[in-house]
């Protein structure tokens, strides 16, 4: 099993949980989230003053799949979330040893 975590534009939350869902994805956890990366935000102008935005807005996804679901997984997110510019996000992918349901106790990749 691996864990997912997507960093990616809010806009693009609704493309990207259609997509998983498409490719069987059953469970995920969506954190809003501010930050930057490369384009270190921005500044902006409102009643004649300008100011610095430096942590934009992003939306983080998490998701376990299956090791064999995992690059579907991947391809799925970076087909809707490219934009092509900077500030399309990033994209984590870490193996996890145990999952576990805790209503019935199940254990392993049934559990997800």
């Amino acid at each position: 099993m691996q864990k997912i975590e997507a960093v990616i534009q809010p806009s693009k939350l609704d493309a990207v949980k259609e997509a998983l869902v498409e490719i069987g994805v059953q469970g995920m956890t969506i954190t809003e989230a501010r930050g930057h990366g490369r384009q270190k935000g921005h500044t902006e102008f409102y009643r004649g003053r300008e100011y610095s935005v430096d942590l934009l807005p992003k939306v983080k996804l998490e998701t376990v799949v299956a090791d064999n679901m995992v690059d579907r997984a991947v391809n799925a997110i970076i087909s809707v979330a490219r934009t092509g510019t900077i500030g399309d996000g990033k994209i984590f992918v870490t193996r996890i040893d145990e999952a576990i349901r805790i209503r019935n106790d199940e254990r392993g990749e049934v559990a997800l």
